[in-house]
């Protein structure tokens, strides 16, 4: 049976990223292997450390700034993460210095919130109802 096991972020600055995924989101670094120039760098929830990694991924292809650069522009969050309730993980976050884009909005079936990993991208967080 097919199932994810890795998914990516790209980041400009991984020691950054790293930095911004582990001590304000919360996540728990998972595998930190040298890479060339680069690192394969990946962080789990702590909830599931042996679940989905996200891999914090270097923005080295030369369509990965541009691609980046378009979504934000456009307000479009790159990726989504769960959370139990985004209004307290909104409160949590702002509390560490997290700055969002889109604060917590009730949408009927969903609560989302988007922040700014200070890393290139806007990020989604999300409760279902």
């Amino acid at each position: 049976m097919i199932r994810i096991n890795i998914t990516s972020v790209f980041v400009d600055d991984q020691a950054k990223a790293l930095a911004f995924y582990t001590e304000k989101l919360g996540f728990i670094a998972k595998t930190d292997v040298p890479a060339g120039e680069h690192r394969w760098l990946t962080v789990v929830s702590p909830a599931d450390p042996d679940g989905v990694e996200l891999l914090l991924e270097p923005t080295g292809h030369p369509a990965a700034g541009p691609f980046k650069e378009a979504l934000v522009a456009d307000g479009i969050p790159f990726t989504q993460f769960a959370v139990d309730d985004v209004y307290a993980e909104v409160e949590r976050l702002k509390a560490l210095g997290v700055q969002f884009t889109q604060d917590a909005t009730d949408f009927g079936p969903v609560v989302t919130a988007v922040l700014d990993d200070t890393c290139g991208n806007l990020i989604q967080l999300a409760t279902m109802k």
